[in-house]
């Protein structure tokens, strides 16, 4: 077990039984990336969310990716703990990290909306 993290696109798959159908296409993973996980999670209660952070589901915005780099550059993710989680990886991930931002930030510009989802 472990804390898994996702970024993807969502594109429309077609419909079954009349209903459209959603297909998650990832932009990112990572696994055990806990001040990532702390940084997102914060973006989400800073949204009115409230209850666990597993499970869920957070659109990125422009500006949130623009931040989220800003962030990431000046080594400032929240330091984050939890069950499952692993160590800090920040320097680990960086280069991936700035990766994710130069990509969801494409994916963004051609019109398209970014979501990070975690389990663990």
């Amino acid at each position: 077990m472990g804390l898994d993290q996702y970024a993807y696109i969502k594109e429309n798959s077609g419909e079954i039984d009349g209903k459209p159908q959603e297909q998650h296409v990832d932009v990112a993973t990572w696994r055990k990336h806990p001040n990532l996980q702390g940084y997102m999670e914060s973006l989400w209660r800073n949204r009115g969310n409230q209850g666990e952070f597993n499970c869920v589901e957070v659109e990125l915005s422009k500006e949130d990716i623009l931040e989220l780099n800003s962030v990431i550059i000046k080594q400032d993710l929240p330091e984050t703990t939890g069950c499952f989680y692993g160590g800090n990886a920040d320097k680990y991930y960086k280069k991936a990290d700035l990766k994710f931002i130069s990509e969801a930030l494409k994916h963004i510009n051609e019109g398209s909306k970014i979501y990070y989802s975690s389990w663990w």
